[in-house]
């Protein structure tokens, strides 16, 4: 049976086809038969060809049964990160006056303030959002992003009902669905959502609705018998072949599942996407080809990134949540980090003079006297600095708090201080499922190495060999007898006991360091986390808070060589700068896996490409790579 709404609208598409000269639509018969060999096509559509990564990498264990005051635990933590109170109501408060047209696809929110458990977050300021740009969302770690794109996924702001919204900020769901055919499924319960919204509009508003002409242009484009196809050309640039599109959702780690549902978002695309940190999960060639397909993307996009490199290939706008406020600016993040530049110098130049002529003023009436004329001339210039008053003086620039933190001094160890020998490893310790075959590999107290390659090569596993995590299935490893390594994982925060505060886990970490509270206080302030961010519980936290926290752990056990397995993710900019320069000053050994190109190119002297089971040096700069990664993927169709 045919609804009412697609009846009107196939009749409608007839005329223009007729009108245009058109072939007309394929029938259901067609589109089975199209969409049989769409699938067909899919599978030879991998730029990956066989070459099949472990979507675990070992990331993942069987889960071991709970306790019940451990899952207690465990609800208590994720009410924390889902932002809801014990009845599961939100702990947001916003507030906000749609000024635009109800019917529009620009949207612009004015008197808008959200604030979450108590702090302000944004107060009084205006939301706009013009169809068609893509935003960068820019702002220091704790200021409130995340959790501002998780109020207006919850339109918490009164954004019109006809913009659909989309947050990615959670993988597929486990289940017995293969990748591929999960994207599919998506695509199709979208595609019957924008039916019945259809039907309902045309029941409501009749079909000269302005709506209805958008919605109609959206579910013709959507085009079912395609659906395989498309889905697995863009699964295929985030790193999946045409084996791996079809394993299990429930087999995949946290990492891969991410890619599954971000794949979903960018196949329905919704009206307003809003993506928070979409890389943090993604290698460097599935970054390249991220930011290749979102340059072109034609509806309206909030990103939150902290990768200079992916803000400025994607971005046509930038939005700074700063001093309680959003800020507006036009270009990508070049363009915003020079016109901020530009306005706050002729701000604080305008700022210096007023200030110049406030304090010649004041000196002026308290020299007038009694004498009548000179009376007159105070009391006129008094009416001045009224005027100013109450029209608001100039406000000197506000500095941003710049953390510049160090990693601790240590002896130099003389070499070998860390080596690989003939190593061979796999997880099964079949042959067959070898991640690398007789490798030889070492690192020195002045390396500054960088491992490099796709999701599932073995990088990650290959610092766990590093640290005697996982043992070789062949092969040896030396460390140095007074080698101390410290590691920095992805899952790193996963060891803060998230219902305790930040002080009150250090200082129950390390009872003989000490319990001066103001100790740890100095401690944790090093590392850019301050005031009631140290007393918050650590579930109320930002991801880049709670890396912060790690760090400060990581100093506080001091290492002489450290391991970085994506130590940016979550970090705002001037954080990954400060990073960056401690590890530039650092005396002892360093290797990173990193997918921002930034970071690599300030503290990389090595890079080390892993593939084909085995490491190689990569001639050239981490630039030279990322162009390398391009021209291979446009010579293979994968953008």
């Amino acid at each position: 049976m045919v609804s009412a709404s697609k009846a009107a609208r196939q009749e409608k598409q007839a005329e223009k086809r007729a009108a245009s000269g058109k072939e007309p639509k394929k029938t259901a018969a067609s589109n089975a038969a199209s969409k049989n060999a769409s699938k067909a096509g899919s599978e030879a559509s991998s730029v990956n060809g066989d070459e099949t990564p472990p979507l675990m990498d070992g990331d993942d264990i069987d889960p071991v049964p709970i306790s019940a005051k451990q899952k207690a635990m465990n609800d208590k933590v994720a009410k924390l990160q889902l932002q809801q109170d014990k009845e599961g109501i939100s702990d947001r408060v916003t507030t906000g006056v749609l000024a635009s047209l109800e019917a529009s696809k620009d949207v612009k929110i004015t008197s808008a303030s959200l604030v979450f458990h108590g702090k302000v977050l944004i107060n009084d300021t205006n939301i706009e959002v013009n169809y068609g740009r893509r935003y960068g969302l820019l702002g220091e770690n704790g200021c409130g992003k995340s959790t501002f794109l998780k109020a207006v996924d919850k339109r918490e702001f009164p954004f019109p009902d006809h913009i659909d919204i989309y947050l990615l900020n959670e993988g597929a769901e486990p289940s017995d669905t293969g990748a591929l055919m999960w994207v599919v499924k998506q695509a199709e319960m979208e595609m019957e959502r924008l039916e019945k919204m259809a039907e309902t509009l045309l029941e409501e508003e009749g079909p000269d609705s302005p709506k209805l002409e958008d919605l109609y242009e959206r579910i013709d484009g959507m085009d079912p018998s395609t659906f395989h196809t498309r889905a697995s050309l863009i699964l295929t640039g985030l790193g999946f072949n045409k084996k791996t599109m079809d394993k299990k959702t429930k087999d995949m780690s946290g990492g891969w599942r991410m890619r599954v549902a971000l794949a979903k978002a960018l196949f329905v695309k919704p009206s307003l996407l809003l993506l928070d940190d979409p890389t943090a999960h993604l290698d460097l060639e599935a970054c390249v080809w991220l930011e290749e397909y979102l340059k072109k993307w034609d509806r309206t996009l909030i990103l939150v990134s902290h990768s200079m490199d992916f803000l400025n290939g994607v971005c046509t706008n930038m939005i700074d949540m700063r001093m309680k406020q959003l800020m507006y600016y036009g270009g990508n993040y070049d363009s915003y980090m020079k016109t901020r530049s530009e306005q706050e110098v002729n701000q604080q130049k305008a700022y210096e003079k007023q200030q110049e002529e406030i304090k010649h003023i004041k000196e002026f009436i308290a020299k007038a006297g009694t004498y009548a004329n000179l009376v007159r001339q105070a009391k006129s210039r008094q009416k001045i600095l009224d005027k100013m008053e109450a029209d608001g003086f100039i406000q000197a620039v506000a500095r941003e708090r710049v953390f510049t933190f160090r990693f601790a001094s240590v002896e130099k160890l003389p070499p070998p201080v860390l080596s690989l020998d003939n190593v061979t490893f796999s997880y099964s310790g079949n042959s067959k499922d070898n991640l690398y075959e007789n490798l030889d590999f070492g690192v020195d107290m002045d390396s500054r190495t960088a491992l490099v390659g796709p999701n599932g090569v073995g990088k990650s596993t290959l610092l766990r060999i590093f640290t005697g995590t996982l043992s070789p299935t062949s092969g040896s490893v030396s460390r140095h007898t007074h080698l101390k390594l410290g590691m920095y994982s992805q899952h790193s925060a996963e060891q803060l006991d998230l219902t305790k505060s930040a002080l009150d886990f250090v200082r129950d970490k390390y009872p003989k360091v000490s319990q001066d509270y103001q100790y740890w206080r100095q401690q944790l302030g090093r590392y850019g986390l301050s005031g009631e961010a140290q007393t918050a519980l650590m579930g109320t936290l930002s991801e880049g808070q709670k890396s912060r926290i790690v760090f400060a752990l990581l100093a506080i056990d001091g290492p002489n060589m450290l391991l970085l397995d994506e130590p940016t993710n979550g970090l705002d900019i001037p954080t990954i700068d400060s990073l960056a320069d401690a590890i530039n000053a650092f005396q002892g050994g360093v290797v990173v896996v990193s997918h921002d190109f930034r970071l690599l190119d300030k503290i990389a002297k090595d890079i080390m490409v892993c593939e084909k089971k085995t490491v190689k040096r990569w001639d050239g700069s981490i630039g030279d790579y990322k162009k390398h990664l391009r021209k291979k993927m446009i010579a293979a169709g994968g953008v």
